[in-house]
């Protein structure tokens, strides 16, 4: 049954209310740094090649990892909620009022974004050359 109830300024911005948006905003991005990044250090290992059932299962299980060491840090401050559709279903059930649903929601996709940047900046080992690398496109460079 849907109960939506779409809550108070007051509420969404109280100190526990900003301590959740923090846990949820860092919970999802380790989630998704140690998710993606497994994926990446795998095509790293694999010079690019083909996907095969151990590297899929290396994958799976590091973002299995990764998700129970998110919901396990934000569960008592937050719920652990870590994806925007969890937050949905919260919010329609009447579990969280729909202003503190989109604060999550805006906490989690800073979340997952700031760490697909994280992801994407260049190695260390190429920090200290003054041309691009021969790999990266002209316009990613500049």
């Amino acid at each position: 049954m849907v109960k939506l109830a779409f809550g108070s300024c007051g509420d969404s911005f109280s100190a526990s209310s900003i301590k959740a948006y923090v846990a949820e905003f860092i919970a999802t991005l380790l989630f998704v740094f140690a998710g993606v990044g497994s994926a990446i250090a795998y095509g790293q290992l694999t010079k690019g090649g083909a996907l095969d059932p151990a590297g899929l299962v290396a994958i799976a299980i590091a973002h299995a990892f990764a998700l129970f060491v998110g919901v396990s840090m934000a569960a008592n401050i937050s719920g652990g909620h870590l994806n925007p559709v969890v937050t949905f279903g919260l919010a329609v059930g009447g579990h969280i009022t729909i202003l503190t649903g989109i604060f999550y929601w805006v906490a989690q996709l800073l979340g997952a974004s700031v760490a697909c940047l994280l992801c994407s900046s260049p190695p260390t080992d190429r920090l200290s050359r003054r041309t691009p690398s021969p790999e990266l496109a002209r316009s990613r460079a500049w």
